[in-house]
């Protein structure tokens, strides 16, 4: 009895659960990531096959020209700079696309029982996964094509290719998790917004460099850059199958030893940030519960006049601030305004009377004012009520704009002459400037009360609602033919006194364009006022389709 109550009572031991690696694991969902993600909607399929076709395309032609360099006395220059310009991309690519790899948010496994270490080589492993992975493997397999000699350089490249990919995974991983919350806020989407920008000024400063450089001596001129670079990790692991092949065993050795310990640093570092992420509170539920600053209208605000005037211009600057397509905007104008004339006169082939572009780029900022407001313009539109309200909100919003054009316009137009050491055209370079801006001011201001569009708040490069996209045409393009009718004065005189060989009266025109430009930016705020009262149902009901 003893016997069969003790074997019945006894406890059963549960079978041990065998331990599941998290490598494999990490690795089968991001395939089913991919492949799950293919079956969602043929536009996402054909974007991915062709994206794919395009990465391979581009990777086959750029690892042939990277092997025909080897025995090329510069390879060793283009391939080290080549690693160090793949690193730089996947550093800050994740800053600028976070929404490019789900994968990049490691915040979605905080709440799994799951450590870190395992976490960082589940995830490592994962992420050598997808297309960019395998561009920078054909781009590393080409580079040390390029370099390697003999036995002991091959046996090198074979080290070097898995460093530079783990490289630089490891530190797009450890840039992405120690910036996480940033790339889920509205800052981290307003780098995806900007990234256009700064591509755009990438490839023109890149393009500048590629002449100059041709132009001072091909690519001699990069070895004292090269010999820094070298030494940089994980543009080391090309530098060392560049050593080993010359005979540098020593130089190879600690280049290689370098490589090993800054891959080890990043590892620690993804780990760290991964650590505080998870034991972290998150930020949401803290802001609830910390009182609100009093921000006040202290600071910078406390210069703007008082009144309707000063609110309409601290939300216009706000605006430029804060909203994600206003900033794009104004930093497009800014960037793009400043370098066409710069670029210009460092090539020997500008004029200061280019600094117009800059202006005229900023002065586009007027055209359609109320369509910047999207569906809040209702409650601008509660508070106009005459053609005397609709000229103050005009007026505020043109000062708002003049703040930051007219001494933008003064820097641009200097450094432009500084740059050609042509002072003497300075005025009247900067006459013809100011006239443009408030003749765009003027155009801008009717163009914003008979032409109004609203602007989707979704999509980071679409800026009109379809449907609307010939009302922006009429208004800007139309705005902008308008403005250079209204600047023809102007314009006859300047022509007229540089023809005349009478170059001593062209600082006349830097008084002229002030006035001008004020009296031009008053009529349009004058003649647009009335319409913006009398159209007011009209432009909400524009304004608001987005």
């Amino acid at each position: 009895m003893t016997a069969t109550t003790a074997s019945v009572t006894a406890p059963t031991t549960p079978a041990a659960t065998p331990a599941v690696s998290l490598t494999p694991l990490f690795v089968r969902l991001k395939l089913s990531l991919l492949k799950n993600g293919l079956k969602g909607s043929s536009k996402r399929k054909a974007v991915w096959i062709s994206s794919l076709v395009f990465a391979l395309v581009v990777a086959f032609f750029m690892t042939l020209g990277l092997s025909l360099l080897h025995g090329h006395p510069h390879a060793g220059t283009v391939v080290v700079l080549l690693a160090a310009i793949l690193a730089l991309g996947w550093a800050f690519m994740p800053l600028f696309f976070p929404t490019g790899d789900e994968t990049l948010d490691p915040s979605r496994l905080v709440m799994l029982p799951l450590r870190p270490r395992p976490l960082v080589r589940a995830l490592l492993a994962a992420s050598l996964v997808g297309i960019g992975p395998l561009f920078t493997l054909c781009l590393a397999v080409g580079s040390v094509v390029a370099v390697a000699r003999g036995v002991a350089g091959v046996v090198a490249a074979v080290v070097s290719v898995p460093l530079l990919l783990l490289g630089c995974v490891a530190l797009a991983r450890a840039v992405a998790t120690a910036n996480v919350q940033l790339l889920s806020s509205r800052k981290g989407r307003d780098l995806a917004v900007l990234s256009g920008l700064l591509i755009a000024i990438g490839a023109q400063v890149v393009n500048f460099a590629s002449q100059r450089l041709f132009q001072a001596g091909g690519l001699t001129q990069l070895e004292p850059v090269e010999a820094v670079v070298r030494w940089l990790p994980p543009a080391t692991a090309v530098g060392m199958v560049d050593s080993v092949s010359d005979g540098d065993y020593a130089v190879a050795a600690a280049q290689l030893v370098l490589t090993l310990v800054a891959l080890a640093a990043l590892l620690w570092f993804w780990e760290r940030s991964l650590t505080r992420l998870m034991v972290t509170p998150d930020g949401s539920t803290i802001a609830a519960a910390e009182p609100q600053k009093d921000r006040g209208d202290g600071g910078v605000w406390a210069f703007l006049p008082a009144g309707r005037t000063g609110a309409v211009m601290r939300r216009s600057l706000r605006y430029a601030v804060r909203d994600p397509k206003t900033k794009a905007s104004w930093a497009s104008a800014l960037a793009i305004g400043l370098i066409v004339p710069v670029f210009n006169a460092l090539q020997g082939t500008g004029s200061v009377y280019l600094a117009c572009f800059g202006a005229g780029m900023l002065g586009v900022q007027m055209y359609n004012q109320f369509g910047q407001d999207t569906s809040a313009f209702w409650m601008v539109a509660q508070t106009i009520s005459s053609p005397r309200d609709a000229f103050v909100e005009l007026r505020a919003r043109a000062y708002a704009l003049a703040l930051i054009t007219v001494p933008y316009t003064v820097l641009v137009t200097a450094v432009t002459a500084g740059l050609l050491g042509d002072w003497d055209v300075f005025p009247a370079g900067l006459g013809m400037c100011l006239a443009l801006v408030g003749s765009m001011m003027c155009t801008g201001s009717l163009a914003s009360a008979h032409f109004p569009y609203s602007i989707p708040t979704d999509g980071a490069f679409k800026n009109v609602v379809p449907g609307q996209a010939g009302l922006a045409w009429m208004g800007i393009f139309g705005g902008m033919l308008v403005s250079a009718v209204i600047c023809a004065p102007m314009i006859a005189l300047t022509i007229y006194l540089g023809v005349t060989d009478r170059q001593s009266l062209t600082w006349i025109l830097l008084p002229l364009g002030i006035v001008w430009g004020t009296l031009t930016t008053w009529a349009g705020l004058r003649i647009a006022a009335p319409a913006v009262s009398r159209k007011l149902p009209e432009i909400l009901v524009a304004v608001s389709k987005g």
